[in-house]
């Protein structure tokens, strides 16, 4: 299986990423949520951060996924720049702690925003 293809091959990728989702994220469970990973570009000058106004955040690929009764579905892909910059990035990501399908815990870099979330879902519709 493509690791893209699998919302835990996703989150496993050693890439920069934020995280934004419906609702806290737990794999193992059956709770509906819809998540979207927006994968950070490594720029130079950005030093893992943007201290002092210095690198920026830039996503080079977005990816949605739609979990229900257990399994989660990828249901939207971009890497077209056009596209991408249809998302509002969320500056105010904090580290939060994810559950995986495994039952393995990880620290991701994300936000729970169900009204972003809402707007996400509205630009893949289009």
């Amino acid at each position: 299986m493509v690791l893209t293809e699998s919302i835990d091959g996703v989150l496993r990728l050693p890439q920069r990423k934020l995280i934004v989702a419906e609702n806290d994220i737990d794999l193992v469970t059956n709770v509906s949520n819809d998540i979207f990973i927006l994968m950070v570009e490594d720029s130079q000058g950005s030093a893992g951060g943007r201290a002092g106004g210095s690198g920026s955040r830039r996503i080079d690929r977005v990816i949605g996924f739609s979990c229900n009764d257990g399994t989660c579905v990828k249901c939207f892909e971009a890497s077209e720049q056009e596209k991408i910059e249809l998302f509002n990035i969320p500056y105010s990501a904090v580290a939060m702690d994810i559950k995986l399908s495994t039952g393995e815990s990880i620290v991701v870099q994300g936000i729970v925003d169900p009204e972003l979330i809402k707007a996400y879902k509205g630009i893949t519709k289009n």
